[in-house]
């Protein structure tokens, strides 16, 4: 394992570990996973999005089998709350399906059966964050995202899968609203209050499963666009690798570092800065979710 850099954002002194390789392959994300360090036990959600119909750069099924199998995960989803291919139950289990998760796994939509709530400490727009009900049955989580651009909140990765993602389409609708309304999709919501909305929701999530949970970015396909997308943008970069963390905000911090020291990240750089999409990490790290401050290691 080899240090890469240390990289220090705020003038907290704490320090996070990020875990990196180039290898973005089953093998790859097996390794990185078990770099962590903690297991994933008892009944574990393995959150990712399932993608739009006719979007095509979600995580592969072939790429997560073998760590989804590891650990008997159940993959776990959430739906939409503007509508489209994944608005419904029903609907979105037929994506999921066509999708191929259901070939390595079983699928829950968590919102099946309606919300549930839990507590956003500290928030100035949201007291509570709606999730789907489901997700109380579960003991561990591995937060499993894409790391790409997305149109509302310039990028997406583990915290918006934390947020928006584990969020019911209900508590979607008070994401997006800044705590507003419980159903609809707001598009009038200020900027900031959206994206510090969306980390209020990652905060509750962490502070609900505590050490239970680990942090994963795949950065492959990296579109302009969100898996929620049914025509993503053609990438303009490379692909990059996976990293994870024990911290969710040094993990998204990595990523976008990394995309700003790439070569070819134009095109995604443009999209992050146009949304503020910084934002969401800075307001996490100031509401106590995790600390900007990493060293980086290449496994």
């Amino acid at each position: 394992m080899k240090l890469l850099l240390n990289k220090k954002n705020s003038n907290n002194q704490t320090q996070a570990s990020v875990y990196m390789t180039k290898d973005i392959s089953a093998e790859g994300l097996m390794a990185i996973y078990e770099a962590l360090g903690r297991i994933a036990a008892g009944k574990v959600a393995v959150k990712i999005s399932s993608g739009e119909p006719g979007g095509h750069y979600f995580l592969s099924p072939k790429l997560i089998a073998p760590l989804v199998q590891l650990v008997n995960g159940t993959i776990v989803e959430c739906n939409t709350a503007y509508g489209g291919g994944r608005g419904d139950t029903l609907a979105h289990r037929h994506v999921v399906e066509r999708h191929g998760f259901t070939e390595i796994a079983t699928v829950d939509i968590m919102d099946a059966d309606g919300s549930m709530s839990i507590p956003v400490v500290g928030g100035k727009h949201l007291k509570e964050d709606m999730v789907g009900s489901h997700f109380a049955d579960y003991d561990f989580v591995i937060n499993l995202a894409h790391f790409k651009g997305h149109a509302m909140g310039g990028f997406g990765g583990v915290l918006k899968n934390m947020s928006i993602g584990i969020a019911s389409s209900m508590g979607k609708s008070l994401i997006h609203s800044a705590g507003k309304e419980k159903t609809g999709f707001s598009m009038n919501t200020p900027q900031d209050d959206f994206l510090e909305s969306m980390a209020e929701a990652a905060k509750a999530v962490a502070s609900y499963v505590g050490e239970n949970i680990i942090y994963i970015n795949v950065m492959n396909y990296l579109s302009v666009d969100c898996d929620c997308d049914s025509n993503p943008a053609k990438p303009e970069m490379n692909d990059i690798g996976i990293l994870a963390s024990l911290d969710p905000v040094a993990l998204d911090q990595a990523c976008v570092d990394l995309v700003y020291a790439a070569t070819d990240g134009k095109a995604l750089i443009e999209r992050m800065e146009s949304r503020h999409g910084i934002h969401t990490v800075e307001y996490a790290e100031e509401i106590g979710v995790g600390t900007r401050n990493y060293d980086l290691y290449r496994i």
